[in-house]
């Protein structure tokens, strides 16, 4: 981990001290998804295979959620994990149904006229579920669950195969969990492709949808954006890209717990970066040492140092300015183990998720302690949040206006109308008030 001294830097310093991974922003990144959804819009299925062999090795796949294809996933687990799963489903579920937003009464802002917000499911949801290195079961329950709380019409999930083109019996549970419609071993930017064109494949058809969710590694947060931005393609949930994690920690935290929770980000993935902020110089030296012993017995060691590569860790003058650090950077998650961890939060502006004080393991969250661990990053916490059931909905104005109330207000909005220049509208509101 690079050191830092936070307060002898300038601010063209500071602002590199924070800047993500160049990879996330690479243009050759860029260029590939590009090539691949030219190609998709351009041959359809065909070519959302021909891309899946060359880069997943194996042709896209549908995986049935069926009773028995389910009770058969639950039986190649170890029961403990099957509890667990269950566990982290209830949890994730009885989270979102107390967090769903609902309608709103009506608000009469003038008498005789009332308006209010009314929530509806958005039809159709494509999933990403990252794989590849790790079977992110997790982050299916994370995006498929709320979702179902919400109403989604369709949730189609797709998830990388693994090395020998199959399916984590885990993933089957989760999805049955879930009540997921759809399930397809299809990754990276062809598999966004193939939900923001439509493609038809050898064991069916995968239809448009109206949103994207999910994290993903650099080329499926690019395919991501690239299909938003496309005329009448998806919508997406924030940049999800390679994960991130802020731990502020001063001299009375737990430094082995502390190194614990930085390694848990770091083993994701190349990209992912960890960040350490302390205003004592002990603690950073004794936990960046802790990080080194225990890199050396993690199974993932390899990427977790790719990923340690990126990671800094800073010195600042007090806790106040660890607030500060932390909000400029707008971490995907944040863990404060500090003294007084809970005061902290009052200070925190930007970030997807919040754990406080030394329990409150990031882990927890990723699995099972019920807010969805799909999370903004690469600073977009600064203006957006994580996924919720809000996230698969949408808000409609609903307004009601008697002939009293059309009386009142229909001259405000005339003569707004005309303030504008727009008489057409003058005159729509003039005719509320006659007769």
């Amino acid at each position: 981990m690079k050191r830092i001294d936070w307060n002898k830097l300038d601010a063209g310093e500071r602002q590199a001290a924070l800047a993500r991974p160049q990879q996330r922003t690479e243009g050759f990144v860029t260029g590939v998804v590009r090539e691949i959804f030219d190609d998709v819009q351009a041959r359809g299925g065909q070519a959302v295979t021909d891309w899946a062999i060359k880069l997943d090795g194996a042709a896209p796949r549908r995986v049935a959620i069926t009773e028995k294809a389910a009770a058969e996933a639950r039986a190649d687990l170890p029961p403990a994990a099957a509890r667990a799963l269950r566990v982290a489903a209830d949890n994730v579920r009885v989270f979102h149904a107390a967090t769903r937003p609902e309608d709103t009464a009506f608000i009469e802002t003038t008498p005789g006229v009332k308006s209010k917000l009314v929530w509806r499911a958005i039809g159709s949801a494509g999933l990403y579920v990252p794989g590849g290195t790790a079977p992110l079961f997790s982050s299916l329950l994370m995006l498929a669950i709320p979702a179902g709380v919400a109403g989604v019409g369709r949730r189609v999930a797709v998830t990388p195969p693994s090395k020998d083109g199959s399916v984590h019996p885990a993933m089957i549970v989760a999805a049955a969990e879930a009540g997921l419609d759809e399930l397809w071993l299809l990754g990276g930017a062809q598999a966004i492709a193939a939900l923001t064109f439509g493609a038809e494949l050898d064991e069916g058809v995968i239809a448009p949808v109206d949103k994207l969710f999910g994290p993903g590694n650099a080329y499926v947060a690019e395919a991501k954006r690239y299909a938003s931005s496309l005329p009448n393609g998806p919508a997406q949930d924030m940049p999800a890209g390679p994960s991130e994690l802020l731990v502020i920690a001063d001299r009375d935290a737990d430094f082995e717990i502390v190194a614990a929770d930085l390694l848990s980000q770091a083993e994701h993935d190349a990209d992912a970066q960890v960040l350490l902020v302390s205003d004592s110089g002990t603690a950073l030296t004794e936990i960046v040492a802790e990080v080194e012993r225990q890199v050396e017995t993690l199974p993932r060691a390899a990427i977790a140092r790719a990923s340690l590569e990126q990671a800094r860790a800073i010195r600042v003058a007090d806790m106040a300015e660890a607030c500060a650090v932390a909000n400029l950077y707008g971490p995907e998650h944040l863990s404060i183990q500090a003294e007084e961890a809970e005061r902290l939060v009052d200070r925190i502006t930007a970030a997807g998720a919040v754990f406080v004080g030394q329990w409150a393991a990031e882990t927890l969250g990723d699995y099972a302690a019920g807010p969805s661990h799909v999370l903004p990053t690469d600073g977009g916490a600064r203006t957006l949040g994580g996924i919720t059931t809000a996230s698969f909905m949408t808000t409609m104005s609903v307004q009601m206006v008697t002939q009293a109330g059309a009386a009142a207000l229909a001259p405000v909005a005339a003569r707004l109308a005309r303030l504008e220049g727009l008489e057409a509208h003058a005159r729509a509101a003039d005719l509320r008030t006659e007769g």
